[in-house]
């Protein structure tokens, strides 16, 4: 048997293909179906959901929900980031902090080893929870479900 990788187009013009004129010979090995569902009522929902995108709102909400999904890494990073270089500046600062030992390890050691994987899951959660809370709202501005 041999493999046919079936995809789906951006957009449902060129290219298109209705499910019913795929037959298992129709296909040569290495070639690529487009496959686009057969719009009830004129327009496939992708398609008007592109359309919306095209217009002058649709376009400032994207880019809306491109800069505060950039905003929200450039925070988190920067954050994360802050957080990691004050490890070492409070060990520099901090007399003796260095010299000491928590359970016959150096507390640098410790520090690093159990501090900071904490401060990694916090920095992926709040960043994932709040990615959804974006999305979640361009999807309201924008009418979809």
């Amino acid at each position: 048997m041999t493999r046919v990788r079936v995809t789906a187009p951006r957009s449902a013009t060129a290219g298109s293909v209705n499910a019913g004129s795929i037959t298992p010979g129709s296909l040569t090995p290495g070639s690529v179906a487009q496959y686009s569902p057969a719009p009830a009522g004129g327009r496939s929902a992708a398609a008007s959901r592109e359309a919306e995108e095209e217009s002058d709102a649709g376009q400032l909400f994207v880019r809306s929900l491109i800069r505060s999904q950039l905003r929200l890494g450039l925070v988190v990073a920067l954050g994360f980031l802050l957080i990691l270089f004050a490890f070492p500046l409070m060990l520099g600062l901090v007399p003796g902090l260095a010299d000491s030992t928590i359970a016959g390890l150096p507390f640098d050691w410790v520090l690093l080893g159990a501090g900071i994987y904490p401060v990694i899951g916090l920095s992926a959660w709040l960043y994932v929870r709040t990615a959804a809370r974006n999305e979640a709202r361009y999807r309201d501005l924008a009418g979809d479900k």
